[in-house]
């Protein structure tokens, strides 16, 4: 599924459940609502049996001379007076109870556990026994339930204790749940279509938004499949305001950036080295070339000759081999920063020293090296650490005058390396670091010009720095390298 429909699904799930959750409250709170409203009507009826029964009255007749009906006689009678019979077998003739009942709203049953009649106007409810227990609670007391009417509607039924002494029961107080089914009914459609709407259109809304929110996305998707399709690493993506789609915007900016210069640095890379290779390699085919034509046609070189034509060879095979070492080592990706294995620089330089030291002893005039080394303990790559001050020595003995002496000393991370050559032109320290840059004045002697490259990035790769000064005291250079570490062990 795409995207903007997850999106578009996921709003229409999320507004469907907020709507669904106020629906489903709103419901219960109106049918709460309503029930107590039912439950108050009913509680708030007059007491079935007021008016039923005489009162003393001053100047009348004594009360307990009075035996009154029961409340289903007087429903009888309510009953045949209402069908043409005489209005005094309704109620007693001097206190007209009829007058009295409560509203049609709400019915009134007896029971008295074996008879059950219903009051004028209403529809009768069954008693059961567990009714009668409230004839024995404390006035005022009831019982709450349902039920359901002798037309088979559920009701609302209070069961009221009879006060009558001569006619023990209970009265069912009861009204229909119709009316307010009626009404939970059209509320629950109403809930249910609107809710449906709501769904619909948090849906819709939710497609519009995400495909309006998604644009920057669908740009960012076709400038990616464009650079997979075509491999055109130029391609920029407009940068606007600061939010996720901002930050993945420059993000992609300076991937296909950092990829366009990786390209850009790996063919110069090949072209320096295949220009670099070419020279070499001519010479060997130069030299092997005319070792066979002599050998095919019979005639030797002479002895002086071929043993320079032999040593020419091995001469460019060796720089062959240093060349395609510092290309192979050029050619592996950097690593990060910060290094997590400890190396012992002043062991490391040691090291460094004493395989230099023997090249600087076989030329004519010997170039020593004098070493002053002090604990420090750094964190790198060893055997990288190791070639670049390796490349650092050789190229001090390399320009140092005959007879000259090479100064290395460590102390406080600050390794510096000391000779006496002609020194570095101010005009030529910028580009020192490059692959395979020479100086104009150091192109006849032997070399890749790729050992300061690694010995940059062997700097970079521990967290450190490397420059060339110029000394105060004389001629020749100082290379420093400084890297970050301790003087314990």
């Amino acid at each position: 599924m795409p995207l903007r429909s997850r999106l578009a699904l996921m709003s229409a799930v999320a507004v469907a459940i907020a709507i669904g959750a106020v629906s489903l409250i709103s419901y219960i709170a109106v049918r709460d609502r309503l029930h107590n409203q039912m439950d108050s009507a009913i509680a708030g009826s007059r007491d079935p049996g007021f008016g039923l029964y005489p009162e003393g009255k001053p100047g009348g007749p004594d009360p307990a001379d009075y035996q009154p009906r029961s409340p289903c006689d007087i429903g009888k009678g309510a009953t045949a007076a209402a069908n043409g019979g005489s209005p005094g077998d309704a109620v007693d003739p001097t206190h007209s109870g009829v007058n009295h009942f409560p509203p049609a709203a709400v019915s009134v049953t007896f029971f008295n556990g074996t008879q059950t009649c219903a009051l004028p106007g209403s529809t009768a409810v069954p008693g059961q026994t567990a009714d009668l227990q409230i004839e024995h609670a404390p006035p005022g007391a009831s019982i709450w339930r349902d039920g359901v009417n002798a037309n088979g509607e559920k009701v609302r039924v209070q069961v009221v204790a009879n006060r009558d002494p001569f006619h023990p029961g209970v009265f069912l107080k009861s009204q229909a749940y119709g009316p307010i089914d009626d009404s939970l009914s059209s509320l629950a459609w109403l809930l249910i279509v609107v809710s449906l709407i709501g769904i619909g259109g948090a849906a819709t809304t939710g497609l519009l938004v995400a495909r309006a929110g998604l644009r920057p996305v669908d740009e960012l998707t076709s400038a990616v499949e464009h650079v997979a399709r075509t491999e055109d690493l130029s391609v920029r993506m407009p940068v606007s305001g600061n939010d996720e789609i901002a930050r993945l915007s420059e993000s992609f900016n300076s991937m296909t950036a950092a990829l366009q210069a990786s390209r850009d640095e790996q063919k110069r890379l090949v072209d320096d080295a295949g220009h670099e290779l070419r020279t070499p390699l001519t010479s060997l085919r130069t030299a092997i070339d005319l070792l066979i034509r002599s050998e095919e046609s019979g005639r030797p070189l002479p002895e002086g000759k071929r043993t320079e034509l032999l040593t020419g060879a091995r001469t460019q095979m060796r720089e062959l081999t240093v060349l395609i070492a510092d290309l192979l080592e050029l050619s592996r990706p950097e690593q990060a920063m910060t290094v997590t294995a400890p190396v012992a620089l002043h062991e490391v330089t040691a090291r460094a020293v004493e395989r230099v030291r023997p090249r600087g002893a076989a030329r004519d005039t010997p170039v020593t090296i004098i070493d002053d080394l002090h604990p420090w303990t750094t964190h790198g790559d060893g055997a990288a650490l190791e070639r670049a001050v390796v490349n650092l020595l050789d190229n001090a003995v390399k320009f140092s005058p005959p007879g000259a002496a090479v100064e290395v000393r460590l102390a406080n991370g600050s390794l510096t390396v000391r000779d006496r050559g002609p020194g570095i032109p101010p005009e030529e320290l910028p580009h020192v670091f490059e692959r395979f840059w020479r100086s104009p004045t150091a192109r006849a002697m032997p070399g890749s010009g790729l050992g300061l490259a690694i010995v940059a990035r062997a700097a970079r790769e521990s967290g450190g720095i490397i420059a060339f000064e110029k000394p105060y005291d004389g001629p020749g250079t100082i290379a420093r390298l400084f890297l970050p570490g301790t003087a314990e062990a």
